[in-house]
């Protein structure tokens, strides 16, 4: 079986962003927090089946997996 490609996800708020990474085969994931002073706190997460109904809901866009990778590099 084919492995899932991971997929990316990114809201911005007023003064800070946060970026998510979701493995759609067993729901896990990083959950990125960019901070105004460029602080980047970074978070393992195990996600529920309804994640991207979740993600939606909140207003999360699609994002490149190229940003998130640059962002994780740097956390």
């Amino acid at each position: 079986m084919a492995k899932s490609i991971a997929q990316y996800f990114k809201r911005i708020f007023d003064d800070y962003q946060v970026l998510v990474q979701v493995n759609p085969d067993d729901l896990t994931g990083v959950e990125l927090i960019v901070h105004p002073d460029g602080k980047i706190e970074k978070t393992e997460m195990e996600f529920d089946e309804e994640i991207f109904e979740d993600l939606a809901e909140d207003e999360f866009q699609s994002c490149s997996p190229l940003e998130f990778q640059l962002l994780l590099a740097k956390s």
